[in-house]
């Protein structure tokens, strides 16, 4: 599979380039969509459109086992500052986290399928809005499995591209190599007044900072050391003018985590440093919006996919994942059906372009590699009626 990805690599190259150039963001991803239907339905798969709102479900082949392939679609609010001729042609929207690639290798796996004898059912799942909630905060995977994407599926696969890691590499290991994410919303309520009166006020932004202080000691005071936790806040928002202490002060932050009752304790703690407001006088709101649980890596699809990459690439081109707290919405996926996410080294030799940068590229030699393995280890799959 790996010989038969190789040769349709400029198809793959063409697709990437296509996608990257023309980007869009989380459920806006209307262009992109219909070109995915397109190709799909010339090659013969069964078409469903709208899943998730912008997302494409299509299958091949009947039957059980059904084994999912997801990828995502959206691209990000970033000016693209590559000079390549394939730049991004959409103002302040650029594909810098590689899901044109996944698109164009998804595509490339359907195409390679379409040529065998499926014992099952390739279900592929073409997904909107890996980076963004829509108003009620929840992502693409979410509310794709709201429209049914994963129904009946008994192993989901995806992959994701690294520019950590050198293209021809792997990174694979069991387990969960993202976190769950979680998002804060707080307001810090006192009585406002005039700045050159404090004594008459019940300063929110006094407050606030105390907040800050017991907000932040949370990881480091409150968790176990070795429960990895993070707890940032990234916007706080408090008055206009200078000499007018205001009413509330607004913040946000982000919660990161990789064991549930972390999460819990993380939620409680949150809590508890707002409780700070009432103590000083004041009072608090606080909304928790639940997002993605860490993804989970099925130890039996690991291995799996550690043997097809032992075949097409050699066990020396595996490497364990860097362990971080970014998170992705594949953890809702994997909760539902076993599965695993394995990165995809796309590293540009002498030039690592990073993640969520204006400057991110990608060694298009990796296309065919993690259409390869994809579509190897799907067959496998089928044929173990797994």
């Amino acid at each position: 599979m790996l010989k038969r990805a190789c040769e349709i690599e400029d198809q793959l190259i063409t697709w990437r380039r296509e996608f990257h150039m023309y980007p869009e963001l989380g459920f806006r991803e209307t262009r992109t969509a219909a070109r995915v239907a397109e190709v799909l339905g010339s090659l013969g798969y069964r078409v469903r459109t709208g899943v998730g709102r912008t997302g494409v479900v299509a299958e091949r082949g009947q039957g059980h086992p059904v084994i999912a392939i997801r990828a995502d679609m959206d691209a990000l609010p970033i000016q693209e500052a590559n000079d390549i001729p394939y730049a991004s042609q959409v103002p302040g929207v650029m594909h810098a986290c590689g899901h044109d690639a996944h698109t164009a290798i998804a595509l490339g796996v359907a195409t390679l399928l379409a040529q065998e004898t499926l014992l099952g059912t390739v279900r592929f799942l073409f997904q909107p809005a890996e980076e963004v909630g829509d108003v009620e905060g929840i992502s693409g995977a979410p509310r794709m499995v709201e429209d049914g994407a994963m129904e009946g599926v008994e192993t989901v696969l995806a992959l994701h591209v690294d520019s950590s890691v050198p293209a021809g590499d792997i990174a694979l290991e069991a387990g969960a190599p993202s976190a769950g994410v979680d998002t804060f919303y707080a307001t810090v309520i006192g009585q406002g007044g005039h700045g050159a009166m404090p004594h008459k006020v019940v300063d929110p932004i006094y407050i606030a900072g105390h907040i800050i202080l017991a907000l932040h000691h949370i990881v480091s005071r409150r968790l176990d050391p070795f429960d990895p936790a993070v707890v940032s806040i990234g916007s706080i928002h408090g008055g206009q003018a200078d000499n007018v202490i205001p009413e509330r002060v607004e913040m946000s932050g982000t919660i990161r985590f990789m064991e549930p009752q972390v999460q819990k304790q993380i939620h409680a703690e949150i809590e508890q440093a707002l409780e700070v407001a009432r103590t000083l006088g004041g009072d608090y709101a606080l909304k928790i919006e639940v997002g993605c649980p860490p993804i989970i890596n099925d130890a039996g699809v690991v291995d799996l996919l550690r043997e097809v990459v032992t075949d097409l690439l050699g066990v020396e081109h595996i490497q364990p994942p860097k362990r971080e707290m970014g998170a992705e919405d594949f953890g809702v996926l994997s909760t539902v059906a076993p599965g695993a996410m394995f990165g995809l080294g796309c590293r540009i030799e002498g030039d690592e372009r990073k993640h969520h940068n204006p400057r991110f590229d990608i060694d298009e030699h990796c296309l065919p590699i993690g259409a390869g393995i994809l579509t190897e280890a799907a067959l496998r799959l089928l044929q173990r009626g797994e």
